[in-house]
């Protein structure tokens, strides 16, 4: 069916699909992503795949006070912390702290706060505070506008939530992480008496500092084990051991029953007086489990999140941004690596990753030629069809549709195979319109990046 270059292709991606089978897509393509960072040339004539757009990962995350309450209901300890959206409520919170010296910290969805910059040109979003007066001025510079990191890009994520909490002085800073260890077949509670500093920067100047303890999918850690992990990081016997070994059991008892996919505490804090405290918190969750998770999905900050990849989802389609000029409409994640490593293959880079399901309507197709042509830097487009339960001529019809009612001025290759092949194909030849029909995927693919490059 496929020719020697496709089969290529596949050959490089038939054990990333079949050990990803019945994983999510965004899993699927993170693995993808992950291989070809990894072996960038491993064809010759292979270009590597551009950059990623920063929001590729599409696990629910919560913002920092969310997080608070949170660990707080589960019985996990952290500083007093409040949330406030105006400045004239940031303001009236500080007062509530019956104290001066706290801290101010811009609620946006990515690392390197301390260190961003506000694209008003304001400089920090976590800030010390000694004063009511001084939370509302901070707030004021933060609220309504976008924070600039390492994380967010040039672009920045608003901000429209800013966090007031209280200032303790840790006599030691800890880090502890739990997330799903793929290697291991497991979850892992990570843990470094090196925190509130960069976890990477430690793993790749002193390794010896990190424990990695498994965990008992069921179970967890027991007291003793944490206990004793306690008493390995550092932390002071009595009072402190017992209370970190308490948080280490109850982080993995939030992980489990919430359907997380990573927590992290950097830097988990213990004071002078043996209290262990989360400092800060940064949650992951699956995106599969909201339909269990109600409570904890109702916290997404759709502000936060790509606003043409939400777009998507309320059609069913599965969408993520990268930064080639080929736009890609697939069905199936397996489907559509294939497609994406075919045409690095010929010298192409895929715009995104588009996979339409197979429940997809001629609507929901539209829409889906509607959010690649939001990009300017899509040359052609590539639909690639292998119709099982997704009919051939439904996607056809949305083609069709779609081609018309955009007025789709740029190259558009289509190869569909399998369920009413025949019927769309008819379809097709009899709108008259200026489509290029294949039924191979070498010679579909080489058409899709001839007609990037020269516009045909």
């Amino acid at each position: 069916m496929f020719n020697k270059v496709a089969r290529s292709a596949l050959r490089q991606s038939r054990d990333i699909q079949e050990g990803c089978s019945g994983l999510p897509d965004q899993v699927i393509l993170e693995v993808w992503m992950d291989v070809r960072r990894v072996f960038p040339h491993s064809h010759e004539g292979q270009v590597p795949l551009k950059g990623v757009s920063a929001q590729q990962k599409r696990n629910l995350s919560i913002h920092e006070y969310q997080s608070v309450q949170l660990l707080n209901s589960y019985g996990i300890p952290t500083p007093k912390a409040l949330p406030a959206f105006s400045a004239e409520e940031a303001e009236s919170v500080a007062k509530s702290f019956g104290k001066d010296e706290l801290v101010i910290k811009a609620q946006v969805l990515a690392g390197g706060r301390g260190k961003g910059h506000f694209d008003s040109g304001f400089q920090g979003g976590v800030q010390m505070v000694d004063s009511p007066a001084q939370a509302k001025d901070f707030a004021s510079k933060m609220l309504g506008h976008k924070l600039i990191t390492k994380q967010t890009g040039a672009a920045g994520r608003i901000c429209n939530a800013v966090m007031l909490a209280e200032r303790l002085p840790p006599q030691k800073e800890y880090y502890a992480a739990i997330l799903n260890d793929r290697a291991r077949g497991s979850p892992v509670l990570v843990t470094s008496s090196q925190g509130g500093m960069n976890i990477e920067d430690v793993a790749h100047d002193t390794p010896e500092a990190i424990i990695t303890t498994s965990l008992d999918f069921d179970n967890g850690i027991s007291q003793q084990d944490a206990l004793d992990l306690a008493s390995k990081l550092g932390f002071a016997k009595g009072d402190a051991q017992k209370n970190a070994a308490e948080t280490f059991q109850n982080l993995y008892k939030i992980f489990r029953e919430k359907d997380a996919t990573q927590i992290e505490i950097n830097p988990l804090a213990e004071l002078s007086n043996g209290q262990v405290l989360c400092m800060d918190a940064k949650f992951g969750f699956d995106d599969n489990a909201d339909f269990r998770q109600k409570d904890v999905f109702q916290l997404r900050d759709t502000t936060q999140e790509d606003a043409q990849e939400v777009e998507a989802a309320e059609y069913g389609l599965n969408f993520i941004k990268l930064d080639g000029d080929i736009g890609c409409l697939v069905n199936g994640a397996g489907l559509a690596m294939a497609t994406m490593d075919v045409l690095n293959l010929h010298g192409g880079s895929p715009a995104n990753f588009l996979d339409v399901g197979g429940g997809a309507t001629a609507d929901a197709v539209k829409k889906a030629f509607e959010l690649l042509l939001t990009s300017k830097n899509v040359k052609s487009i590539f639909v690639n069809i292998f119709g099982g339960i997704m009919r051939c001529d439904v996607i056809a019809e949305g083609i069709i549709k779609a081609t018309k009612e955009l007025e789709l001025s740029i190259p558009l290759v289509v190869r569909l195979q399998g369920t009413k092949e025949a019927e769309a194909k008819k379809m097709i030849k009899e709108s008259g319109l200026k489509i290029y029909p294949f039924d191979g995927l070498d010679e579909a693919a080489a058409k899709a990046v001839e007609a990037a490059k020269s516009g045909l």
